[in-house]
């Protein structure tokens, strides 16, 4: 099977180079559809310039995705180390699983194949949620909250990140976790809610069920609600029964970018 290119779909303009000085760091997050990446600050979590995406190569093969990679790195002529995020499980560099992306990956030693694509200079890959995470915790709405500190990712399934004062525990894959009979994500993601038509009411009873389970186990000092439906965060957040804070995420888009910056700097 023969792989698609991957056309840039922004109209971004190129931010400065790494020769604009500073504690800057560079992030990509891969996505099912998009790639995604920029210089990021390190010291305040922005954006040097726009954010510059291609779409994610169908299929999705490393080799293709890791080309993808290097083109949003090309595209700002960055010539420091990459952070990269991929939506699966990353330990001792290799890939264990792979959501929405293709089933090739799992077994990838990830910083072999990246470091080939990028001439060789030093990478650091992670889970695209506990990269969110990071930066939340850092830069986000978790910022100065001390503690445990759980960021949530409600979409097509539930993505999870734990901090601890600032330290990540990497791949927690808590969507997967069994509330009651079922996975917490085949009850509680976005996704559900879409499928099934329910009300905001009805879904953020079976989000409290799932976060009471966390809180039961973690005992979190707060939940930090990401993916597309934190945008709507006053319409259910209010109706949840769960005794831990819950806010919304607030650095959206660029959250993964700038989680993956920080972990390769780190």
């Amino acid at each position: 099977m023969t792989e698609s290119p991957t056309p840039a779909t922004s109209d971004a303009v190129p931010g400065p180079g790494p020769e604009t000085g500073g504690n800057l760091g560079f992030g990509v997050d891969v996505g099912g559809s998009g790639t995604k990446g920029g210089i990021v600050d390190l010291d305040t979590g922005q954006l040097v310039g726009e954010r510059f995406k291609v779409l994610t190569p169908q299929p999705a093969s490393p080799d293709a995705v890791a080309g993808a990679v290097a083109e949003v790195v090309a595209h700002f002529d960055w010539q420091g180390p990459v952070g990269v995020t991929l939506p699966g499980v990353v330990t001792d560099g290799v890939m264990r699983t792979a959501a929405n992306i293709d089933k090739a990956w799992i077994g990838t030693d990830v910083y072999d194949l990246f470091s080939k694509h990028l001439g060789g200079r030093e990478v650091a890959a992670l889970n695209d949620a506990d990269a969110a995470g990071l930066a939340e915790d850092r830069f986000g709405a978790g910022k100065d909250v001390s503690g445990v500190v759980m960021l949530l990712t409600f979409g097509t399934g539930i993505g999870s990140a734990l901090m601890v004062d600032g330290t990540l525990v990497p791949n927690t894959e808590l969507g997967h976790m069994i509330v009651g009979h079922k996975e917490a994500e085949h009850q509680a993601s976005s996704k559900v809610k879409e499928d099934n038509d329910w009300s905001y009411e009805k879904w953020a009873g079976k989000v409290s069920d799932v976060l009471v389970a966390y809180e039961n186990l973690f005992w979190p000092n707060l939940f930090i609600a990401g993916g597309g439906i934190s945008r709507k965060a006053h319409k259910w957040v209010p109706l949840l029964t769960n005794r831990t804070p819950v806010v919304p995420a607030t650095l959206r888009n660029t959250a993964g970018i700038v989680g993956a910056a920080m972990a390769v700097a780190d």
